[in-house]
């Protein structure tokens, strides 16, 4: 058997266009949530999930450090944000305003995610012609 390290970029973009896609679905629910009284606003946070792996071992290349994340621990959880102020009466914590302009750079992010991951494929595909 082949013994490769070819999709290890693939498989983190991969993971990071799920988390990216999971905080777009958590923005677009803030927005609905927007007028519910009490409503905390809630987030994800991969990046700093996948820093934390990223600095793991000893390792000088980016290539090294990323043919030696663990993928089983890049799943960041939704968490409440809890410590944002409240400048409602009625305890809801969510700006319209933050949240739209979240929502489009994540859906941007979403998008540059999902062309490099088709770039991956096409150098790829390019290697083996």
């Amino acid at each position: 058997m082949l013994n490769s390290n070819a999709f290890n970029y693939v498989d983190v973009l991969t993971k990071a266009a799920d988390a990216s896609w999971t905080r777009e679905n958590i923005i677009t629910n803030n927005i609905a949530n927007v007028d519910t009284v009490g409503y905390k606003r809630k987030d994800l946070d991969f990046e700093s999930v996948l820093r934390t792996q990223l600095k793991q071992g000893d390792y000088d290349s980016l290539d090294d450090k990323i043919n030696n994340v663990n993928l089983s621990k890049l799943n960041p959880e939704p968490f409440s944000d809890t410590e944002s102020y409240s400048y409602r009466l009625d305890g809801n914590n969510v700006d319209i305003d933050v949240e739209q302009v979240e929502l489009a750079s994540e859906q941007l992010k979403y998008q540059a995610l999902t062309t490099s991951i088709n770039n991956q494929f096409s150098r790829m595909r390019d290697v083996i012609k």
